[in-house]
């Protein structure tokens, strides 16, 4: 009898432990939090390594989330909708890029802010954008050497 109360015991133990680390889990990618934000668009020529959810940060401070992304079918380039924290107004000139956030890690979207005056209203789009660099793609190019130049031709 001691045995059942005491296993029943740990049971729920670990039920509520389980049930801390998905509360956790939500909190920490926002699904739970009601803060909500203005969603503006921004189109890369290569969105490689964002998912929804992936951190928007400016000067290293997280702001807002990837909400979305798709491909814009006439122009072949990812289109990504971000939320942005209601309380940060971006100017109309903020430029966004795809950082890597280390040699191993996940990318997540930097906005660099401009001088306007000037700011993207909500709906709006962020202008000016560099896609993900491919980290591998350099390492090889570095290691093996590029024997071709600018124009095409070998290099002696």
């Amino acid at each position: 009898m001691k045995r059942n109360i005491i296993e029943t015991a740990l049971g729920g133990i670990v039920l509520l432990v389980a049930v801390g680390f998905i509360v956790f889990a939500f909190k920490s990618i926002g699904l739970t939090s009601g803060a909500g934000g203005y969603e503006i668009t921004a189109e890369f020529d290569d969105a490689s390594g964002l998912t929804p959810g992936t951190d928007v940060r400016m000067a290293g401070v997280k702001i807002g989330t990837v909400v979305s992304q798709r491909l814009d079918p006439e122009t072949f380039y990812a289109e990504v909708v971000l939320s942005i924290d209601d309380s940060i107004e971006l100017p109309s000139d903020t430029s966004a890029r795809i950082v890597p956030e280390g040699l191993l890690g996940g990318n997540f979207v930097e906005l660099e802010p401009g001088g306007e005056i000037e700011t993207i209203a909500p709906g709006g789009e962020v202008e000016f954008t560099q896609g993900a660099i491919n980290v591998v793609d350099l390492l090889g190019r570095f290691v093996f050497g590029s024997t071709e130049s600018a124009g095409g031709a070998a290099t002696e």
